[in-house]
């Protein structure tokens, strides 16, 4: 049986690598991406990041939402 993580996550983009960065005071995740906020590639960073980070495979990671927004909900599949 598997349970959903649903993640709170700020992402700052053009970063210098890609990180976790601590938590914010609302409990929201920091995380640092390297990839710039264009075309959907931080997203991709961050989904990518997300999936190695929690082990699980690349499609088992996506935004709810906040697709445009350094604000973001992301569902984790386990």
């Amino acid at each position: 049986m598997s349970q959903d993580l649903i993640l709170k996550i700020k992402v700052i983009p053009k970063s210098s690598r890609t990180e976790m960065a601590g938590e914010m005071a609302d409990g929201a995740l920091k995380v640092r991406v390297a990839a710039p906020p264009e075309k959907g590639k931080a997203n991709a960073e961050l989904c990518a990041f997300l999936a190695k980070h929690y082990g699980v495979p690349r499609h088992c990671v996506s935004i709810i939402s906040g697709e445009t927004s350094p604000l973001k909900r992301v569902r984790v599949r386990r």
